[in-house]
């Protein structure tokens, strides 16, 4: 069961999808831990936007959990620092 916090977590990522990005060396760290070969930031926005997607917030990081892939994102830049297969 979702908590109203999540749901206004994901709200927020959503609101400033725009802003978020990853570094040159993220790229391919997401690539990597994800196994694809897909533009990572565009991947990783398309799971957010999942239905099913759900958004916590631990410290200053917002975690995505879509389908077999959690994803961190840094809640005041939007950088998405890694992710990771379940």
């Amino acid at each position: 069961m979702l908590k109203t916090g999540d749901k206004m977590h994901k709200k927020v990522l959503l609101e400033n999808v725009e802003k978020i990005h990853t570094t040159e060396m993220g790229v391919g760290r997401i690539q990597k831990n994800l196994k694809i070969s897909d533009e990572p930031v565009s991947y990783c926005i398309s799971k957010l936007r999942q239905e099913n997607s759900t958004v916590t917030k631990e410290g200053k990081n917002y975690y995505v959990n879509a389908d077999d892939c959690i994803i961190t994102i840094n809640s005041s830049s939007f950088t998405i620092i890694t992710a990771h297969r379940n």
